[in-house]
């Protein structure tokens, strides 16, 4: 019975995750028409971004008191409710300032849930005694995976935007319907963490949430970015756009699901080490050779090169306690949705080439700090 109880909650912890890379996946990859229909230039589209990303940052105090007041289940239900009404907002937007609005919501409802189904995944991973984080941070990848191809499919169909994200509105509705009242009960001495309602990261949590930050800054730039580099730098036809995603998070999704054995024979420090090298390195030459299959190919390698980033960094931080991995949590949140921004500024002053190297150089400096990182023996 208890060992039933525990499979379903997993089960349910992984739609959740599914269901946030579903809802970040299919508005990113329709930023190409969201441009078109709002007239944006590449900078209007990084402020909008950008609003994302400052929601991030003011939820921070927010979560981390509604985490420890009502717990990581009741915060997965109302974050999970709360963040799909953001598709048919953008889908139906009737102004640049109402949609800049939608995204601040969007920064604060998805770092609320985003802090909270990790709260949840090491619940589970803490009673079932094995390590899932990596394949439930699959499950993420497969999400975004999913929503490219859906994207890419209801473009085919029709190129209009609110059938598609009403679609799938409704889709994320019910799953987080689903799988909220299968979630398990937050253990109360890890959610006390010493008492603390807010604290800032210090000391090794600084360092794993910057590793978040620069980690979630390339993939969120992967999410956002590719369709438009591939559309308006290199000319695919329109169908294609949505497979530089695709191709990104199909590495991601491969990587995360076979990443725990991978941590086991190899170590966090080595396997983050060598697959950011990999990452960063891959997308320079993948931009300067130039043209669509390099790009797609470029693309699989970051994903495959930070995949084990999000997994093991806030496993590490949930070890040092719940205050601690709410912090990180939320800087690699602030990453994902302040890191293209600042990719849209860079396309604005030169090209979205010279914009995507920066992500390598995020890359890079994944690799930097996780020297500096004290990983478990």
């Amino acid at each position: 019975m208890l060992r039933h109880h525990l499979k379903t909650a997993t089960y349910a912890v992984a739609a959740l995750f599914f269901a946030l890379g579903f809802n970040y996946g299919s508005w990113a990859s329709r930023l190409p028409a969201i441009k078109s229909q709002l007239n944006l230039d590449p900078a209007q589209l990084g402020f909008l971004l950008l609003a994302a990303g400052l929601g991030a940052v003011f939820s921070f105090p927010v979560t981390t008191a509604v985490l420890q007041r009502f717990g990581s289940k009741k915060v997965c239900l109302g974050a999970g409710l709360a963040l799909p009404l953001v598709l048919p907002a953008l889908a139906f937007a009737p102004s640049y300032g109402f949609a800049l609005a939608i995204m601040v919501f969007e920064g604060v409802a998805h770092s609320c849930l985003n802090v909270a189904m990790n709260a949840q995944g090491v619940v589970v991973e803490l009673e079932n005694g094995k390590p899932i984080m990596s394949r439930l941070h699959a499950i993420f990848s497969l999400g975004g995976l999913a929503a490219a191809l859906f994207a890419s499919l209801m473009t085919g169909i029709s190129p209009e935007l609110p059938l598609h994200l009403c679609i799938v509105a409704v889709l994320i509705w019910g799953a987080v319907l689903w799988a909220s009242p299968r979630l398990l009960a937050d253990r109360t001495e890890a959610m006390s963490a010493g008492g603390k309602r807010f604290s800032l990261p210090t000391g090794m949590a600084v360092l794993l949430g910057l590793t978040a930050l620069f980690g979630t800054i390339v993939e969120g730039s992967m999410v956002d970015w590719t369709a438009l580099y591939l559309r308006n730098d290199l000319q695919a036809e329109q169908w294609i756009a949505p497979l530089g995603l695709a191709s990104f998070s199909g590495a991601m999704l491969l990587a995360r699901w076979f990443g725990d054995g991978w941590r086991a024979r190899w170590g966090e420090r080595t396997l983050l080490l060598s697959g950011s090298s990999v990452a960063g390195l891959g997308l320079l030459l993948g931009l300067a050779v130039g043209g669509v299959l390099p790009a797609l190919i470029a693309f699989a390698l970051v994903g495959l090169g930070v995949a084990a980033v999000s997994p093991c960094v806030y496993m590490a931080a949930a070890r040092q306690g719940a205050v601690a991995l709410a912090a990180v949590t939320t800087m690699g949140s602030i990453g994902a949705l302040m890191g293209p921004p600042v990719i849209g500024f860079i396309a604005h002053i030169s090209t979205l080439g010279w914009g995507l190297a920066f992500v390598a150089f995020g890359a890079l400096m994944i690799a930097l700090l996780v020297r500096k990182i004290t990983w478990p023996a």
